[in-house]
């Protein structure tokens, strides 16, 4: 009988206990307002021009500034496309593309030759490439214009591709990965009898895809963004490249209208932003350069 008592007292001394009342975490919705904070900070020029490309010349210089968005967005993007645009784009794209090609088979083959190849001073080599790293490109800019200028590419596509095919970056990421697969495959390769590029097209090339992906976006946007190389060697109209035509769009008229240039350097940032978004994985993955790949 007294454990019975026992027992309903320590129950109802239980059941009537007050519960220690629990403290409010904040700091994920604190952290979440930060980022988005931080992202609208980050995101505001892009945001602020993205307004100023529907607005008319008058509207643009109105002081309070304008908040609301204004009606002549397709307009300003008639104006640039009448001005060449269309055409600068196309330009961009295929000088892009071409250099992106180019820079990934001489980096493979480079790779190929740095890991898989033994000849005299090859670290001495490849300590060279590197250092061509930390070369400024206006080093090279007076140079490099006298070589195309002797080779008749001046205002040349010429002028705009071959002198961007070697890649020191291209050259040490590939190094790199390979030096991550196991020597083994090479061996097994050349027992049954492939040759080196046999082996690069075979073997290495299907598992490095995400390396090349990664190479892919970093040269795509490199090249998307020259200007100052452009600037100086072309001056035909039709062969300009998109960075040409924002700052050409700068220099229309006596007072700027920042309608269509701002609309321009907005379709400027479309095709590396839709790149970088298709091979988003592959960028990503391509630096996670381990043995397990």
């Amino acid at each position: 009988m007294a454990t019975a008592d026992t027992t309903q007292t320590l129950s109802q001394t239980t059941t009537y206990m007050p519960q220690p009342q629990r403290k409010r975490d904040w700091s994920v919705p604190l952290t979440h307002v930060t980022l988005i904070v931080i992202i609208f900070i980050m995101a505001l020029p892009l945001l602020y021009a993205l307004l100023l490309a529907t607005f008319t010349q008058a509207q643009a210089f109105t002081y309070p500034p304008r908040l609301v968005p204004g009606g002549d967005l397709v307009s300003n993007i008639n104006i640039l496309f009448n001005r060449n645009f269309g055409t600068q784009i196309l330009n961009t794209v295929f000088i892009a593309v071409i250099v992106v090609v180019a820079k990934t088979v001489l980096s493979l083959l480079a790779g190929l030759a740095f890991v898989y190849f033994r000849f005299p001073g090859k670290w001495f080599l490849f300590f060279f490439v590197l250092l061509t790293l930390l070369m400024p490109t206006e080093i090279i800019i007076v140079p490099l214009f006298n070589l195309v200028a002797d080779l008749g590419w001046g205002d040349t596509f010429f002028a705009l591709t071959v002198p961007f095919f070697a890649s020191a970056t291209g050259s040490f990421l590939f190094r790199q990965h390979f030096s991550n697969i196991p020597g083994e495959l090479a061996e097994a390769a050349q027992l049954d009898g492939a040759t080196p590029l046999r082996f690069l097209w075979s073997v290495l090339v299907p598992m490095s895809w995400n390396v090349i992906g990664a190479m892919a976006v970093i040269q795509f946007i490199y090249m998307w963004n020259q200007y100052l190389w452009p600037v100086i060697i072309m001056n035909s109209p039709e062969k300009k490249v998109i960075q040409q035509g924002v700052r050409d769009a700068l220099q229309v008229g006596a007072q700027t209208d920042f309608g269509p240039v701002m609309a321009g350097a907005i379709i400027a940032t479309i095709p590396p932003l839709v790149v970088f978004i298709l091979l988003q994985k592959q960028f990503m993955s391509g630096f996670a350069l381990t043995r397990d790949k």
